[in-house]
């Protein structure tokens, strides 16, 4: 099988594999496939038939070295496929399998592979009107914080702006992005979670119209200290991938975030903001939005 690095000038070509994709979880969002792509694992692809394989390769640990589901427009690749794919691509194992193919594959998966939970790659998916509306007792936490920070910055005068990230803003959002990493120790040369996140939201910005992602920017005092990015998975879910603020402006968070709900995702139903990673904090943080669904995700290992 002849795999090859997937890279921004490969996003026209593959994306009609994506479209439509049957996959909830947000790894299988092409943007987010290639701004991830050369980090911990750097991101390959070939293609097989009318199959799109995908492989996930690495020389610092090359015991994880994985697939993910194929993916096609002709639908579900059958559980015989995947092992044939597996043994001819010379992978043992599938990562992320999305919970909707196990259980609609089950019985013909558990005679080819051992199934176990990854609970570090679940994703939050949210109704997106919640998010953009913020009703009911649930969410009177998130309003409060949300007036504060109008009353600061939006009642006296226009302290606050928010506006669509543009090929013009892109520089001001780079520079934000470093100041933001700089107060958490990102250690930019290194593999950390941060780093990587750091290199993909500096992809995704760099390439925003290239990769069909849009994006939104609060300006305080005229200086950029929060965006966030959405770009499309499905025909009724939208990916939140990125979204940052300074933390020690209150309120801003909580405001960016339901700008994002208000202003990318015209025709979607739910959000999908990705997993916890197993974070503690951020798992807090993703729960208190109140999710209505968590996408399952395993790993399915050859016998």
């Amino acid at each position: 099988m002849n795999f090859k690095k997937l890279e921004v000038a490969d996003y026209a070509a593959l994306k009609p594999y994506f479209d439509p994709i049957p996959y909830r979880l947000s790894i299988y969002s092409l943007p987010s496939l290639i701004a991830w792509g050369d980090c911990v694992f750097e991101t390959r692809y070939a293609v097989e038939g009318d199959h799109l394989v995908i492989a996930n390769e690495s020389q610092l640990r090359p015991d994880d070295r994985h697939l993910i589901l194929p993916v096609s427009p002709g639908g579900d690749p059958s559980p015989e496929r995947l092992r044939a794919i597996a043994l001819e691509s010379g992978h043992r194992r599938y990562w992320c399998a999305c919970g909707n193919y196990v259980e609609r594959h089950r019985q013909g998966l558990e005679p080819l592979f051992h199934i176990e939970e990854q609970p570090e790659f679940e994703d939050y998916v949210y109704l997106a009107e919640d998010l953009a509306e913020l009703r009911g007792n649930r969410f009177v936490r998130k309003r409060n914080l949300i007036h504060q920070f109008e009353r600061e910055f939006m009642q006296n005068g226009t302290r606050a702006s928010v506006e669509p990230i543009t090929r013009e803003s892109v520089p001001e959002c780079l520079a934000f992005l470093e100041a933001w990493c700089a107060q958490r120790d990102c250690d930019v040369d290194g593999e950390t979670d941060l780093a990587c996140e750091r290199r993909a939201v500096i992809t995704s910005l760099e390439q925003l119209e290239a990769l069909d992602l849009r994006g939104i920017l609060v300006r305080l005092d005229a200086r950029v200290c929060a965006f966030g990015i959405a770009s499309r998975l499905s025909g009724d879910t939208g990916i939140l991938s990125y979204e940052k603020a300074f933390s020690d402006v209150k309120g801003l968070y909580q405001f960016l975030d339901r700008e994002c709900a208000k202003r990318l995702f015209a025709g979607c139903r739910y959000i999908n903001k990705e997993s916890d990673m197993s974070l503690p904090n951020l798992a807090a943080m993703k729960r208190s939005y109140h999710p209505v669904l968590r996408v399952k995700s395993y790993k399915l290992t050859l016998r």
